[in-house]
């Protein structure tokens, strides 16, 4: 289904109301503290890990990602209002998963529970998960549908590319099921740290979302606001949360300071780092935000939290030595497009790895106008 038109934008917010009012509801913050003894706690390290077993599960098994991120929700969920064993948390990982496909999936596609215990290698037997599945449902009085962090990243997609339908216009290679794909991928990196559970699906979403139109708009601040305001969230715990999903997606560290405050102005102003009190502005001769540092000028900083994939697009000199690494790259997104382009009833789709990034790269620097850093040459005199 594609979303165009005011009906369609009536629908998507009447969608997300429904999906924050569910959140609400069900969502606490989930505090994992470090166990001294980790013989009877779980630590956080420890759910990490078994949310990437279930992970490799997904693709095992080749379930949908949605299936896999409410998986992890009522993991989530169960672990926050039960102290469970470590040695148990295997058999309650594949337990969700188990759940969780037979509440996303097809029935055909559900697998056997003999098979899924012994292909996943869990430890525990059929009966075993089926005990525990009774354990979960009942701790959380059977209610398993809940809003989860990928649900709100479809409503928040489709809503950006209803109010800014050029968004994607610098990657035309990139059809909106596939660039949806690349964020999901990114999405479910972010699920998958438990440094990130202190902030609620829908602002994680939406931080995601938001970090990669920094990229694709100019006025790309205008339209996360716009977004922000249609949730009702708190703006400064989403730019915190923002900045922490921007480390953890980054390969490097991220240059701003934790402290950090954003300020947007309609006039074509900059973007300022407030240091005690005091607001810079500069006049923007190109429409868009940047961000200041200690009086260095760094636009488009936050480009650095970022996914490897999309700094390969703007560093054509080191297309030719990852080529490998984004061929594995783009099966991956490839397992997320397929879950993905039912949603916007696409028959001819194109695959994410057969891009030109040669091509794009051009594009981009033809259209920022960028100028070679190499000096012009200058005659030599002979005496």
């Amino acid at each position: 289904m594609k979303y165009s038109g005011p009906l369609e934008s009536q629908r998507l917010s009447f969608l997300l109301e429904r999906a924050v009012s569910r959140e609400a509801q069900m969502w606490k913050v989930c505090v994992h503290k470090t166990p001294t003894n980790q013989d009877t706690a779980i630590s956080p390290q420890q759910r990490d890990e078994v949310i990437h077993w279930l992970a490799e599960l997904r693709h095992q098994f080749q379930v949908y990602p949605e299936t896999l991120a409410l998986a992890i929700s009522i993991l989530d969920r169960f672990l926050a209002s039960v102290k469970a064993h470590p040695k148990y948390l295997r058999c309650i990982a594949i337990s969700c998963f188990f759940l969780a496909t037979k509440t996303i999936e097809e029935d055909e596609r559900i697998p056997v529970l003999k098979v899924l215990t012994q292909e996943s290698h869990c430890g525990c037997s059929p009966a075993e998960v089926l005990r525990m599945e009774r354990i979960i449902l009942d701790k959380l009085n059977w209610d398993l549908h809940t809003a989860t962090p990928l649900d709100f990243l479809h409503i928040f997609h489709a809503m950006a590319l209803t109010n800014s339908p050029q968004m994607l216009d610098r990657m035309p290679e990139i059809s909106p099921s596939q660039h949806l794909a690349l964020l999901t991928r990114q999405l479910l990196q972010c699920i998958a740290s438990h440094q990130l559970l202190q902030f609620k699906g829908s602002m994680l979403a939406l931080a995601v979302l938001s970090l990669d139109m920094e990229k694709l708009l100019p006025d790309w601040l205008g339209l996360t606001i716009k977004l922000l305001q249609t949730a009702q969230m708190d703006s400064s715990q989403f730019f915190c949360c923002r900045e922490e999903a921007a480390r953890h997606l980054s390969p490097l560290q991220a240059s701003l300071p934790p402290n950090a405050v954003y300020v947007y102005s309609p006039l074509k102003r900059m973007l300022v780092t407030c240091n005690r009190g005091e607001y810079k502005f500069r006049p923007s001769p190109v429409p868009g935000p940047a961000v200041h540092k200690q009086g260095k000028s760094t636009p488009g900083a936050l480009m650095k939290g970022a996914t490897f994939f999309y700094q390969r697009l703007a560093a054509p000199s080191a297309c030719k030595q990852a080529s490998t690494k984004r061929k594995v790259e783009q099966m991956e997104v490839d397992d997320f497009y397929d879950g993905i382009k039912r949603l916007y009833n696409e028959d001819s789709t194109t695959e994410a790895g057969s891009m030109d990034i040669a091509a794009c790269n051009s594009g981009l620097s033809r259209q920022d106008g960028s100028i070679s850093p190499c000096p012009q040459l200058q005659a030599v005199s002979v005496m």
